[in-house]
């Protein structure tokens, strides 16, 4: 699986060539935020939870977005519980640092959180340490064929409260 199973995935839209291998590590949001040059928010992370059964669901966030426990058990119904690095690999095909919502291993509910919504392009992984490509929110959620948009995540309203006066400001 891994970065060639996303390129194949991609292929169906003619966006494989789009996908960026770099020298550097993008494995964790400082490294890709560093390694591409954008605010360590514009990362889309993909986050991995058991499901309600044996298969996992997927929540892709923004880089500066933390899982809300009591969000995601009012919008799921259960607690919310993060895969070992061994079964996120079983469950995507993608190890930890590459893990992304598109060329998955098995079929998933992937879901988008809102706090993407607030970027016009972000940069998710691409099955592997030193990839990724540059989307929009709503190609994320037709590339990922993503189930729903939720609001499962705290702590980045305080950046969207504290950017939107600076842009503002900037344009005057």
């Amino acid at each position: 699986m891994s970065i060639e199973s996303v390129k194949a995935h991609f292929k169906k839209w003619d966006r494989e060539q789009d996908v960026m291998e770099f020298d550097s590590l993008s494995a964790t949001v400082e490294q890709a935020a560093e390694t591409i040059g954008v605010s360590p928010a514009q990362i889309a992370k993909t986050l991995s939870f058991r499901g309600d059964g044996d298969e996992a669901i997927l929540v892709v966030a923004a880089g500066d977005a933390k899982v809300d426990n009591k969000k995601f058990r009012k919008t799921f119904g259960f607690k919310a519980r993060m895969l070992s690095a061994e079964e996120v690999l079983e469950q995507t095909g993608h190890a930890v640092g590459g893990v992304c919502p598109f060329g998955l291993k098995n079929d998933l509910d992937v879901y988008l959180d809102e706090s993407m919504k607030r970027f016009d392009t972000l940069f998710p992984a691409c099955g592997s340490s030193n990839s990724a490509i540059e989307l929009t929110p709503a190609e994320i959620n037709t590339y990922s064929d993503a189930k729903a948009w939720v609001d499962v995540c705290k702590d980045w309203e305080e950046a969207l409260i504290i950017e939107r006066p600076l842009e503002k400001i900037s344009k005057y």
